[in-house]
């Protein structure tokens, strides 16, 4: 059987590490939403990026098609000097799908695409540029998730570890020597299991 002043050292003790991982468990909380704002910051100027980048490429897309449209009613009516004029006129990007769709004989070839643009010739940088920064968008609005959950987490290690400060300050207020180890008890068991839990978290440090 424990002696009073053991169980008063082992109640201390809990106290102690109790109030020391709480502290702990609510920076790393707050580090953890710290990250999250960043993440979600770095996920919204992505998006603007790419929406910006994706807005080019609409409208170099307007330029080709309108050019091209051009081009060929100028050479439905073989008005070869206005044609070669729209021709000069193309973006470089469109060339190599425009001389891709020449190739293909469409005018003989049944089986020709459509139009320069259903080519895999057809590429646009900004459009690229739009998918790239909307995959950085995603991958940060994943990490505001991921981070979102550690600091939800650490909240609850908080309160876990406040529930065995709870037990560790009310087992010196009772008065039956099997009451107080059976409350102190129970507040190391939260307390251990809480730390091994919180063992398993990922840790953020700054200065």
């Amino acid at each position: 059987m424990l002696s009073e002043r053991r169980l008063e050292l082992a109640a201390t003790a809990l106290l102690a590490l109790a109030a020391v991982a709480t502290a702990w468990a609510s920076y790393q909380s707050s580090r953890w939403h710290g990250k999250q704002a960043q993440a979600q910051s770095a996920s919204i100027a992505a998006r603007v990026e790419s929406s910006k980048a994706a807005a080019e490429a609409n409208r170099q897309v307007q330029i080709d098609v309108s050019l091209f449209t051009q081009w060929v009613d100028a050479y439905a009516t073989s008005e070869t000097e206005l044609a070669s004029f729209y021709r000069k006129r193309f973006r470089d990007e469109f060339q190599p799908a425009f001389e891709a769709w020449v190739g293909t004989a469409p005018l003989r070839n049944p089986r020709a695409p459509l139009s320069p643009f259903a080519l895999p010739e057809y590429q646009l940088a900004s459009t690229k540029e739009a998918e790239r920064l909307e995959a950085v968008a995603a991958a940060a609005s994943h990490e505001v998730r991921v981070d979102i959950q550690r600091a939800d987490n650490y909240v609850l290690a908080v309160v876990l570890f406040a529930v065995s400060l709870f037990f560790a300050g009310i087992s010196t207020k009772l008065h039956t020597r099997e009451s107080r180890v059976a409350i102190l008890a129970f507040g190391y068991v939260i307390f251990l299991g809480t730390a091994i839990w919180i063992a398993t978290f990922p840790v953020s440090v700054g200065l």
